[in-house]
């Protein structure tokens, strides 16, 4: 609770469960359930969908999901948001994705191989 994140989300709804609701279908207080900062995007897959495009209107392109409980919520976002939201890629980095020990490599930067 020392740490700027869960600050800033403690001065949005101060404690009181009647102040969660920041934005239309978008809630703080998930610190009061759970250690850390985080808002829940909440409502039907369409509010949720909705919700997510504003974010990348703003620029936002990168999202950090979870649901209680996990697996089951992320089946549930994936058969009912997943298809409400835009279908853009980008562009792929030419080369291989995986590095010499077989792993998923994120970058176009491969490990390089110990010299030990």
């Amino acid at each position: 609770m020392d740490s700027e994140g869960p600050r800033r989300m403690a001065a949005l709804h101060g404690g009181q469960r009647d102040k969660l609701e920041v934005y239309p279908h978008l809630l703080a207080g998930v610190d009061l359930v759970r250690g850390g900062a985080g808002t829940a995007l909440v409502g039907n897959p369409e509010q949720v969908a909705g919700l997510m495009k504003e974010y990348a209107t703003l620029g936002i392109d990168t999202f950090i999901l979870s649901g209680y409980p996990h697996l089951e919520e992320s089946y549930r976002f994936a058969e009912s948001v997943f298809p409400l939201l835009p279908r853009e890629q980008k562009e792929r980095v030419s080369g291989p994705l995986s590095g010499p020990f077989g792993e998923i490599v994120g970058t176009s930067y491969l490990p390089r191989a110990s010299q030990s």
